[in-house]
């Protein structure tokens, strides 16, 4: 999606004009925030198609301004950090990114990241509607309802969901889903279906932690299966929501 609008936000006037140029080249348009609270007034009142921000930022940390960019809008965020421990990207995640970037990284990587970020398969795909008792998803309007209950989804939540129903009752591999929805220079980032499972059963599972619509497929991947009869989830997903 070149031609996007970037909001860069990073405290470091080098990274900064490094990223200006960058992105520039490669036909984007990029506004900057030095903080969190100027991230969070720039979204306010500028239109954003991502944000690539920061995770040590003064003030607001990179995750504080995640997790407020996710309360009021589901704009994709890219996480940019030196740290690369699981616990720092599944916090990252948690927070509502939609990827997670370590520093130092090469430019054809992040522009594969934003890529991937910016990709909308709502207008490459077309799947069928789901209903059950409780739960309606509508693909085409974007509209998902629980117990006739509104929920919001962030663009990749949608997207993955879309993945699970359009293959339900077929277990889907960590590999495929990560490709399908981030793109296909993903496949090992595991930690991210375990956030974004674990996000989406927290809004379409009316108990997260008995799941009757995302069950695991321990060591193969998850998949969506409408609820049986009895109201219940699978042995499998009973054991384990991971």
């Amino acid at each position: 999606m070149s031609g996007a609008t970037v909001l860069v936000v990073d405290d470091e006037p080098q990274i900064r004009r490094t990223m200006r140029t960058t992105l520039a080249t490669h036909g984007y348009t990029v506004i900057e925030a030095l903080s969190g609270e100027e991230a969070l007034e720039k979204i306010r009142t500028e239109q954003v198609d991502l944000v690539l921000l920061d995770v040590n930022l003064p003030g607001m940390s990179g995750v504080e301004t995640a997790r407020e960019l996710r309360r009021t809008g589901d704009v994709p965020i890219i996480m940019l950090t030196v740290r690369n421990s699981e616990h720092d990207k599944v916090m990252a995640l948690d927070a509502g990114a939609d990827d997670y970037v370590v520093k130092p990284f090469g430019v054809e990587e992040l522009m594969a990241r934003i890529r991937a970020a910016l990709r909308r398969t709502a207008t490459e795909e077309t799947t069928a509607p789901f209903l059950s008792d409780e739960l309606s998803i509508d693909f085409e309007k974007r509209h998902v309802t629980l117990a006739g209950n509104p929920v919001r989804l962030t663009p990749k939540e949608f997207e993955l969901l879309r993945q699970l129903v359009a293959n339900q009752g077929k277990a889907q591999g960590h590999r495929r889903l990560l490709q399908a929805v981030w793109g296909p220079d993903y496949g090992d980032e595991t930690e991210y279906l375990r956030v974004f499972i674990n996000q989406l059963r927290k809004k379409i599972e009316p108990d997260p932690r008995n799941p009757r619509y995302i069950h695991t497929e321990p060591w193969v991947g998850y998949r969506f299966e409408p609820p049986t009869p009895n109201g219940g989830g699978d042995k499998a997903s009973s054991k384990s929501s991971k």
